[in-house]
């Protein structure tokens, strides 16, 4: 067969920010030839790794017997904790993480060995003959179970403001309510994997599905006890990771490289979807207790509300991620005298971990209940109460954490969709049809979000980049941001082209790898183009400047008469190309190559009191859902969405337009069908899609209709965009309230009780409560 011609770039002028410009990887994925790291050719030698897993929940360790285990057909090593020349410990913030369980169990399915054979089918069939002895220790699975054992994986934390007890007891009307939140699996379509080659002198490649390569390489040369300049670790482009790859990726690459080290061969340890979804952590489930005092017109005088969440075994992102909960827990409404308390639970299950948004979701998920719960109660339209909390002016302005909210726009957002939606008589055509139909009842709901952008671990906030120029004028450009498929790569390409004022073909961005870039933090927390974007636009300025001092002193004119545009570089009637001028430069020894660096400003919080600047900036939306329940079997389905949405000047419309879509839709299907479900064992029954349930084709409603609003970020971000990849998540929680107005249509008064995911069971459940017909 002869070999397939190489890919012609297509021209694609210039500009190419603010442009809608496809995904970098589109035609490779249609035409199946986009390379994931188990697409990789296999290695002479390559072994395959497989992990034996714990089957108890917390238990001691009192033998392990591993002999069948070595002697099965294919097996070439078997390592446990005793095998590990570094540090057994793979926990990103605090080492309480073992990779190899060494005496102690503390979830089903915890790694307990590492089995490297021939073949994936050895090593796999090997890894479940260990024969383990065990002495069962109780086991706290449920967020109920840690509240009564007291406990605690982190010491709880309080923002408080005001006097929310006085206010309370003081206000016209109060209210007290529930809620408990399912958690969500990220069910990325490439699940974990790694690849890890050895080289000489303690040197490790390693190919990893991660969104950290640097803390990849950081714990993986801890393990291997060497320093982090013998570790490479490599990212090409994830198959997905909505957070789930931002720390859980070390385990498996650890397991892959120490194995690598011990034999001296390639090793790859890929995890099929049941051992993925056992082993690997989830979006924190919450439970919510709130007692909120308010106004005749619903406006909230005081708040008094507890956010719990079930952690898991260890530390993992628990801290920060339930301090974002606390940071969202306001999401568009002022409280002027407000307790928000976080406990974060430790349990015998796997540690939760980071997935979109953050611990955000479920900050806003609890303030929209309270509001939707003080709506309900008043008889009054949610919109109404919603918009009667906004943020306003001077007085109305300031975050219980103390940050000045300075860009507010949900109130011109919610003024626009409303028009735009037809929402005031959509909502009088659902009341007419509810009173007509006994079976099917519609609801309808309009939600807002303010997402706050920026790691709030505040040393997060950096990244580098990395471009070269050469001499025919193309780019090669690298930086610390990974690919998951969100277009992060196509984006930063485009920053690049336009500094140098060339078409996009002629940039090329390399894989990111931690030899080119270093220290640079996780692609997470919606800042991926904002600092890898910066970074590389500061890079290729650099190498701008010097190509314009340069030409300036040959035409005799000041560097700031340059301009770099369409290809060439002109000053008045003078042009040179971009490629003559880059030969040029060269020839007289001007340098083609430069690093860029990008740290965001004005962040400053104290990390314990939480009381700071935590964000940067915050990005809007809104969204207007519509649904209807069959009040005889739960079944819900989505008719129609209606999105507006703040991406400041888009950097690519297209590619942020694919984003709010699919953010909405997976926020949908955490509210409404993906359920986790442990028994009273602590093992997950819900591992695989024949029990796990996520959001197909036909949950997309025919009307789905997402508009971004043009509107420049106020804040000095590249080319004043916004962030788009979590705060568009949230916009799903108005199709939660959706339902929630249905059964409310099926019969009673008061607030709906209703917890989240709103299952069939629980829709149903809380359509019967409605009509008295539970005990």
């Amino acid at each position: 067969m002869s070999p397939r011609p190489p890919r012609a770039a297509k021209p694609i002028p210039f500009p190419a920010v603010h442009r809608d410009i496809r995904h970098d990887s589109a035609p490779l994925h249609v035409a199946g030839t986009a390379r994931y790291v188990d697409d990789m050719p296999d290695a002479a030698g390559l072994l395959h790794v497989a992990l034996g897993q714990s089957e108890k929940a917390h238990a001691r360790i009192l033998s392990i017997d591993l002999s069948t285990v070595r002697a099965y057909p294919g097996v070439v090593a078997v390592l446990t904790a005793a095998d590990i020349p570094g540090m057994n410990d793979v926990g990103p913030v605090v080492p309480d993480d073992p990779i190899f369980a060494e005496n102690l169990v503390e979830y089903v399915g915890q790694c307990l060995f590492a089995v490297a054979a021939e073949t994936r089918h050895a090593a796999r069939a090997a890894a479940r003959l260990a024969k383990v002895e065990y002495e069962e220790l109780p086991a706290i699975i449920s967020i109920a179970d840690a509240r009564a054992a007291d406990s605690h994986i982190l010491p709880p934390k309080r923002v408080e403001r005001g006097d929310p007890d006085g206010a309370l007891a003081s206000a016209p009307h109060s209210l007290s309510g529930t809620l408990a939140m399912g958690g969500q699996d990220h069910f990325y379509l490439e699940g974990q994997i790694s690849m890890a080659t050895p080289g000489e002198d303690g040197d490790m490649h390693i190919l990893c599905s991660t969104q950290h390569p640097s803390e990849v390489q950081h714990l993986v040369a801890r393990a291997l006890g060497r320093p982090d300049h013998n570790v490479v670790v490599e990212v090409r482009r994830m198959g997905g990771g909505f957070g789930g790859k931002e720390t859980q990726a070390s385990l498996f690459a650890a397991c892959a490289a120490l194995v690598a080290d011990r034999t001296g061969r390639p090793a790859k340890l890929r995890l099929d979807r049941d051992d993925d979804m056992v082993m690997t952590g989830k979006r924190h489930d919450f439970e919510v207790a709130y007692k909120a005092g308010f106004d005749d017109a619903g406006r909230i005088l005081a708040l008094d509300i507890t956010l719990e969440s079930r952690c898991g075994m260890s530390t993992d992102l628990s801290g920060a991620i339930n301090d974002r909960a606390i940071f969202h827990a306001d999401n568009c409404y002022f409280l002027p005298n407000v307790r928000i308390t976080s406990y974060r639970y430790k349990t015998h299950t796997v540690s939760n971990t980071a997935f979109r948004g953050f611990g955000g979701p479920q900050g806003m998920l609890a303030i929209e209940g309270v509001v939707d719960d003080i709506a309900q109660h008043l008889g009054l339209d949610p919109l109404a109460v919603r918009r009667v909390n906004f943020y306003g002016g001077p007085g109305r302005d300031v975050t219980p954490f103390g940050m000045k909210v300075e860009d507010f726009i949900a109130d011109s957002l919610f003024d626009r969709l409303e028009a735009s939606s037809h929402y005031q008589a959509r909502r009088t055509a659902i009341a007419a049809f509810n009173a007509a139909s006994p079976v099917l009842k519609r609801g309808i709901a309009c939600t807002p979000v303010k997402f706050g952008i920026s790691f709030t671990t505040s040393f997060l906030n950096q990244a580098g980049a990395l471009v070269h120029v050469y001499t025919d004028g193309s780019v090669l450009l690298n930086h610390g941001g990974t690919e998951m498929g969100q277009g992060l790569y196509t984006k930063v390409s485009q920053v690049v082209a336009d500094v140098f004022g060339i078409g996009l073909d002629r940039v090329r961005i390399s894989a990111t790898r931690t030899d080119k870039v270093p220290n640079t933090s996780a692609t997470a927390a919606s800042a991926g183009a904002d600092l890898n974007g910066m970074a590389s636009f500061n890079a290729a300025r650099t190498i701008r400047d010097r190509l314009a001092v340069f030409q300036a002193a040959r035409w005799g004119v000041a560097p700031g008469d340059l301009s770099f545009a369409n290809g060439f570089v002109t000053a008045g009637d003078k042009a040179i190309s971009f490629e003559d001028l880059t030969r040029q430069a060269y020839l007289a020894r001007v340098s083609l190559s430069a690093t860029g660096f990008y740290a965001t400003p004005k962040i400053d919080v104290d990390k314990e009191t939480l009381i700071g600047r935590p964000f940067y900036y915050f990005a809007y939306g809104a969204a207007v859902s519509e649904v209807v329940i069959d009040t005889l079997t739960g079944e819900t389905k989505l008719l129609g969405v209606d999105i507006l949405h703040d991406c400041g000047t888009s950097l690519n419309p297209v590619l942020d337009r694919g984003q709010v879509e699919g953010a909405y839709i997976q926020g949908m299907g955490w509210l409404t069908m993906e359920e986790l479900v442990f028994d009273a064992a602590g093992r997950l029954r819900t591992h695989a899609p024949s029990t796990y349930k996520i959001p197909g084709c036909g949950d997309v409603p025919d009307h789905f209709k997402v508009d971004l609003i043009n509107q420049p970020n106020r804040e000095e971000t590249i080319h004043r965009s916004k962030a788009v990849g979590e705060p568009p998540f949230m916009l799903a929680i108005s199709a939660y309230h959706a339902i929630k107005h249905a059964v409310a249509a099926s019969g009673g008064t008061g607030a709906v009780k209703l917890d989240a995911p709103a299952t069939p069971e629980r829709v149903l459940v809380a359509v019967r409560a409605r009509r008295g017909l539970m005990p």
